[in-house]
């Protein structure tokens, strides 16, 4: 059974683990305590809200996550949130639980009276977008820029 939740600092080192994991996936070097700096710090500050997918058949292991990160809508007049990281351990793809999490951050957009949810994926993540526009997003038209410093 999988159940998603919120995740607090007690579920440091699990939500860490399962990170460095999204982090590999995207050619990131390990490096356990920069990530468990980043993810503390996160969670104390509330800058970041985490919702975990935990296999309770294998004793609450951490088997996914979705991080999402405050953003405001100058024109809209309302908060939005950057779905910014979204992952599920390969061994438990294809069954729904991606989906479940989105459901998580759908609902925290409805509770914050958010005016939605943005994200952004590669161009060659076909499986991603997928997803997302079975979920009900819509690809933006407008341009992206990004300026690293």
């Amino acid at each position: 059974m999988i159940n998603i939740r919120k995740a607090e600092l007690e579920d440091l080192n699990s939500t860490v683990s399962i990170f460095e994991q999204y982090r590999h996936f995207y050619q990131c070097e390990n490096n356990i305590a920069l990530a468990t700096n980043f993810i503390q710090t996160r969670i104390e500050q509330q800058e970041s809200v985490i919702f975990i997918a935990e296999d309770s058949m294998q004793g609450n292991t951490v088997i996914g996550f979705v991080q999402l990160y405050p953003l405001f809508s100058s024109t809209g007049l309302k908060k939005l949130w950057l779905l910014n990281d979204l992952f599920v351990d390969a061994n438990y793809r294809k069954q729904g639980i991606a989906e479940k999490l989105i459901e998580n951050a759908k609902e925290l957009a409805k509770q914050t009276s958010a005016r939605g949810l943005v994200l952004e994926t590669s161009a060659s993540n076909l499986p991603a977008q997928a997803l997302y526009k079975k979920i009900g997003f819509s690809k933006s038209q407008s341009f992206y820029y990004e300026l690293d410093l």
